[in-house]
Protein backbone atom coordinates (compact mmCIF):
# COMPACT_ATOMS: atom_id res chain seq x y z
CA UNK A 1 0.00 0.00 0.00
CA UNK A 2 0.95 3.58 -0.92
CA UNK A 3 1.59 6.28 1.94
CA UNK A 4 -1.81 7.90 -0.30
CA UNK A 5 -3.34 4.79 0.24
CA UNK A 6 -2.74 4.09 4.16
CA UNK A 7 -3.58 7.85 5.12
CA UNK A 8 -7.06 7.32 3.06
CA UNK A 9 -7.95 4.83 5.69
CA UNK A 10 -7.01 6.52 8.47
CA UNK A 11 -10.17 8.57 9.36
CA UNK A 12 -12.12 5.17 8.81
CA UNK A 13 -9.91 3.36 11.26
CA UNK A 14 -10.91 6.34 13.81
CA UNK A 15 -14.55 6.62 12.95
CA UNK A 16 -15.13 2.63 13.21
CA UNK A 17 -13.17 2.91 16.88
CA UNK A 18 -14.77 6.04 17.70
CA UNK A 19 -18.14 4.67 17.03
CA UNK A 20 -17.71 1.38 18.08
CA UNK A 21 -16.47 3.12 21.72
CA UNK A 22 -19.49 5.48 21.60
CA UNK A 23 -21.75 2.20 21.39
CA UNK A 24 -20.00 0.19 24.24
CA UNK A 25 -19.64 3.49 26.29
CA UNK A 26 -23.90 3.79 25.56
CA UNK A 27 -24.27 -0.08 26.79
CA UNK A 28 -22.07 0.40 29.84
CA UNK A 29 -24.49 3.15 30.95
CA UNK A 30 -27.69 2.07 30.00
CA UNK A 31 -26.34 -0.72 31.78
CA UNK A 32 -25.42 1.65 34.49
CA UNK A 33 -28.54 2.75 34.75
CA UNK A 34 -30.36 -0.14 35.19
CA UNK A 35 -28.27 -1.80 38.61
CA UNK A 36 -29.13 1.62 39.70
CA UNK A 37 -32.25 1.23 39.21
CA UNK A 38 -32.11 -2.27 40.51
CA UNK A 39 -30.49 -1.36 43.97
CA UNK A 40 -32.80 1.61 44.64
CA UNK A 41 -36.38 0.06 43.48
CA UNK A 42 -35.52 -3.23 42.97
CA UNK A 43 -37.43 -6.10 44.48
CA UNK A 44 -35.16 -8.92 45.88
CA UNK A 45 -35.87 -12.81 46.29
CA UNK A 46 -34.13 -15.73 46.02
CA UNK A 47 -33.65 -17.61 42.85
CA UNK A 48 -32.45 -20.82 42.55
CA UNK A 49 -29.99 -22.47 39.63
CA UNK A 50 -31.88 -24.79 37.87
CA UNK A 51 -29.47 -26.06 35.12
CA UNK A 52 -26.49 -24.90 33.16
CA UNK A 53 -26.87 -24.62 29.31
CA UNK A 54 -23.95 -25.04 26.96
CA UNK A 55 -23.28 -21.56 25.13
CA UNK A 56 -20.66 -21.18 22.33
CA UNK A 57 -19.06 -18.13 22.26
CA UNK A 58 -15.85 -16.69 20.44
CA UNK A 59 -13.41 -18.36 23.26
CA UNK A 60 -15.06 -21.78 22.66
CA UNK A 61 -17.86 -23.62 24.65
CA UNK A 62 -18.96 -22.61 28.19
CA UNK A 63 -21.81 -23.58 30.66
CA UNK A 64 -24.09 -20.69 31.44
CA UNK A 65 -26.48 -21.23 34.36
CA UNK A 66 -30.68 -20.53 34.00
CA UNK A 67 -31.77 -19.58 37.01
CA UNK A 68 -35.62 -19.79 38.07
CA UNK A 69 -37.52 -17.35 40.82
CA UNK A 70 -41.21 -16.36 41.23
CA UNK A 71 -42.17 -13.04 40.77
CA UNK A 72 -44.59 -10.51 42.98
CA UNK A 73 -47.93 -11.47 40.63
CA UNK A 74 -46.58 -15.61 41.21
CA UNK A 75 -45.08 -16.05 37.77
CA UNK A 76 -42.28 -18.04 37.52
CA UNK A 77 -39.12 -16.46 35.82
CA UNK A 78 -36.04 -17.88 34.11
CA UNK A 79 -33.08 -15.99 33.02
CA UNK A 80 -29.31 -16.26 32.40
CA UNK A 81 -26.73 -13.67 33.80
CA UNK A 82 -25.32 -11.04 31.94
CA UNK A 83 -21.97 -11.68 33.81
CA UNK A 84 -20.10 -14.99 31.89
CA UNK A 85 -16.37 -16.38 31.93
CA UNK A 86 -14.17 -17.33 34.73
CA UNK A 87 -15.55 -17.12 37.88
CA UNK A 88 -19.26 -16.21 37.25
CA UNK A 89 -20.27 -19.86 36.77
CA UNK A 90 -23.11 -21.30 39.75
CA UNK A 91 -23.70 -24.83 40.08
CA UNK A 92 -26.89 -26.50 39.26
CA UNK A 93 -29.06 -26.30 42.85
CA UNK A 94 -27.46 -23.65 44.47
CA UNK A 95 -29.93 -20.63 45.81
CA UNK A 96 -28.68 -16.88 44.62
CA UNK A 97 -30.14 -13.84 45.78
CA UNK A 98 -32.04 -12.00 42.87
CA UNK A 99 -32.82 -8.58 42.57
CA UNK A 100 -35.63 -7.37 39.74
CA UNK A 101 -38.06 -4.28 38.89
CA UNK A 102 -41.20 -5.25 39.56
CA UNK A 103 -42.88 -4.43 36.54
CA UNK A 104 -40.29 -5.99 34.45
CA UNK A 105 -39.32 -9.00 35.88
CA UNK A 106 -36.70 -9.83 32.90
CA UNK A 107 -34.33 -7.12 34.10
CA UNK A 108 -33.49 -9.72 36.89
CA UNK A 109 -29.60 -10.21 37.78
CA UNK A 110 -28.07 -12.49 40.65
CA UNK A 111 -27.55 -10.16 43.50
CA UNK A 112 -23.82 -10.41 44.02
CA UNK A 113 -21.13 -7.81 43.57
CA UNK A 114 -19.11 -9.63 40.44
CA UNK A 115 -22.51 -10.12 38.59
CA UNK A 116 -24.16 -6.65 39.43
CA UNK A 117 -20.76 -4.53 38.94
CA UNK A 118 -18.72 -6.91 36.74
CA UNK A 119 -20.97 -6.14 33.27
CA UNK A 120 -20.41 -2.30 33.87
CA UNK A 121 -16.73 -2.51 34.84
CA UNK A 122 -15.90 -5.01 31.79
CA UNK A 123 -18.13 -2.22 28.91
CA UNK A 124 -16.68 1.03 30.27
CA UNK A 125 -12.86 -0.75 29.89
CA UNK A 126 -14.62 -2.04 26.30
CA UNK A 127 -15.28 1.24 25.68
CA UNK A 128 -12.05 3.22 26.81
CA UNK A 129 -9.54 0.84 24.85
CA UNK A 130 -11.62 1.49 21.67
CA UNK A 131 -11.99 5.21 22.75
CA UNK A 132 -7.96 4.75 22.98
CA UNK A 133 -7.31 3.26 19.40
CA UNK A 134 -9.26 5.97 17.56
CA UNK A 135 -7.62 8.75 19.55
CA UNK A 136 -4.25 7.05 18.67
CA UNK A 137 -5.02 6.69 15.05
CA UNK A 138 -6.57 9.90 14.68
CA UNK A 139 -2.84 11.71 16.31
CA UNK A 140 0.04 9.00 14.99
CA UNK A 141 -2.09 9.42 11.13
Amino acid sequence: MSKEEVAALLPIGTLACGAAALLILGAALRETVVVRRLRQRGTRTQGLVVENVRSNDSEGPTWVPVIAFTDLRGYRVEFTPRARGTGMGLATGREVGVVYLPHDPQTARVLMWRHMVGPVVSLFIGGIVFLGFAVWIALTG
